[in-house]
């Protein structure tokens, strides 16, 4: 057995048994571990305010190989976030992000998706309404594209030729991109995205602002997000975090 000590998030928690819980955790050092933390509801004084959702701290963690639980023995916070749970859209947009990320990790990442995470949930502090929601919005591209999953924006999907930016495009969302003019045709369903629409979608996966105050445009951003992630990650099983969010954009 390995003592790893790492930087942490917590992603998710549910109590097991009487005395434990058990937490997916996105770490620094070793992707996603799930942990358990024996004890933890019958005393808070090894684990505090770690069992909050969204917390970000310093794990110690007892490790196995071939073991999918791992035991937690201690959790030391440093950043608590308990403003996402003061409102509604700062808490949907947190539980969507930390939903996308368990299901687009791979399980090994080396820091990228806990810095991708950190990053998101520290820009929610402050915000409120629509300006949260949005701030999710580009930042879930932004985790997206880290894991290896981004969308092309200015190459087409089929021919791999480039696409204008100042022209409309077709996204296909089973091929992860647009699709030029003589492509187009070929494809069935996806949306058609005018030039302003490619140029957020290049800003957001890039990690830079991109937002927009029209609320038309706002769902439609969302819907684009929700298609794409629920074709790439969803396997049949429902994205509930994610449906959650995308409803409070109606």
């Amino acid at each position: 057995m390995a003592l790893l000590t790492t930087d942490a998030i917590v992603l998710h928690a549910f109590d097991y048994l009487e005395t434990s819980r058990i937490l997916r955790l996105a770490t620094r050092d070793a992707g996603v571990q799930s942990v358990i933390a024996r004890g933890a509801r019958r005393s808070t004084r090894r684990f505090g305010a770690a069992l909050d959702l969204f917390a970000s701290g310093v794990a110690e963690i007892q490790t196995r190989a071939g073991r999918d639980l791992q035991q937690l023995t201690t959790f030391d916070v440093t950043v608590a976030r308990p403003s996402l749970g003061e409102d509604l859209d700062r808490f949907a947009s947190a539980s969507m992000l930390a939903e996308l990320g368990l299901r687009f990790s791979l399980g090994d990442e080396q820091g990228t998706l806990f810095g991708a995470l950190t990053d998101a949930l520290d820009a929610l502090h402050g915000r409120s309404g629509a300006a949260a929601r949005m701030s999710a919005l580009g930042h879930a591209w932004h985790l997206v594209a880290s894991l290896g999953f981004s969308p092309t924006v200015d190459i087409c999907c089929a021919c791999h030729e480039p696409v204008p930016p100042d022209e409309p495009a077709l996204f296909s969302h089973p091929s992860g991109g647009v699709a030029c003019a003589r492509c187009a045709g070929g494809f069935r369903g996806g949306r058609r995205l005018p030039p302003e629409a490619r140029q957020a979608l290049r800003a957001w996966v890039a990690g830079e602002d991109a937002s927009s105050s029209d609320a038309q445009v706002q769902r439609a951003h969302a819907r684009l997000l929700k298609e794409f992630a629920t074709h790439h990650l969803a396997d049949g099983a429902a994205l509930r975090a994610f449906e959650s969010w995308v409803r409070r954009f109606a």
